[in-house]
């Protein structure tokens, strides 16, 4: 099981770091296009290798996509980061550039490869790697409500006062501070709807909380977080290498599925060993259809200052 992450910042080597301590890919590639940084980052986590008893080999390289021909799985961080004040939507114009042309490299040496896309805007990168590389759909995945349905699984923690393992919840929709969708109606903590235990308003505040999640972090870190959308990624490779049929929502490109077509947005997606194995079509209320209506909207319009 071959891995390759293009892209060696903060949140391509924390996925790295995650898939390697999971001990489940016999190889995992960093790709940078800085001289020497993603040897240097493989270097550093293979030196932890005998302290954290993992025994995946992680090389580096600079743009030499020759060491990432026969991945199984490949993941596509690179882009520039959000900056304060900046959203997800004004990053279009450079990262379509550099998606596009990751994705071609990715394939042209491994054929096979299920890719993985993080770059923002995330539903309309997928989409654009979608129009452009003639993969199947189900090798094409966007990674966003994996760490938005985590974050909203915290602030939902945070409000009960409970532990996060007792907390089940999902986020669907646009992966954008406005674009998602969080289904308080259908969380649970150990089984029973968190409803019983919080009212309307602070469920609300919830789900606000929820939505500007990454907002907050990069205000507090003057850039984007890496840690969550890490981990987050690591969950979607390793659910696809162990062929393990977790549910995860993820960007899917949808074909008449929630009324939608001709877009990629987050719905909750079966994956394993054939990547997007299966799109679940969730019973929403009303008011659950209006805001993913008016999610797809915005991805849409998002979609159309692409130049495909």
């Amino acid at each position: 099981m071959k891995v390759t992450i293009v892209g060696a910042g903060a949140v391509g080597a924390s996925c790295a770091e995650y898939v390697a301590i999971k001990n489940f890919a016999s190889e995992v590639v960093l790709l940078d296009i800085k001289e020497g940084y993603a040897e240097g980052k493989a270097m550093d986590l293979m030196q932890t290798a005998t302290l954290n008893g993992f025994d995946t080999k992680i090389t580096g390289s600079t743009n030499d996509y020759s060491k990432t021909a026969d991945s199984d799985i490949a993941v596509i961080t690179s882009g520039i980061p959000r900056k304060p004040g900046m959203t997800r939507e004004e990053l279009i114009g450079i990262n379509a550039g550099i998606v596009k042309e990751v994705s071609s490299n990715l394939i042209k040496h491994s054929p096979n490869v299920t890719l993985i896309v993080v770059s923002n805007p995330m539903d309309t990168m997928t989409y654009l790697v979608h129009k452009t590389t003639g993969l199947p759909k189900n090798k094409i995945i966007g990674m966003g409500g994996a760490l938005d349905s985590a974050r909203f699984k915290y602030r939902l923690s945070e409000a009960l006062e409970c532990p996060p393992s007792d907390v089940d919840g999902m986020v669907i929709g646009g992966h954008s501070d406005t674009g998602m969708v969080p289904l308080t109606r259908l969380a649970t903590r150990n089984s029973v709807p968190v409803t019983a235990f919080l009212s309307e308003d602070r469920l609300n505040q919830v789900s606000e909380d929820t939505k500007v999640g990454g907002a907050t972090l990069t205000k507090l870190l003057g850039t984007s977080a890496w840690y969550a959308p890490g981990a987050a990624v690591s969950g979607l490779v390793q659910a696809i290498a162990c062929d393990q049929k977790k549910m995860f929502p993820c960007s899917a490109l949808l074909d008449g599925e929630y009324g939608l077509s001709d877009l990629c947005i987050g719905v909750p997606a079966i994956l394993g060993k054939d990547g997007l194995e299966k799109i679940v079509e969730l019973q929403l209320d009303d008011a659950e259809k209006a805001k993913m209506k008016e999610s797809a909207e915005g991805v849409k319009k998002t979609n159309g200052l692409l130049d495909v």
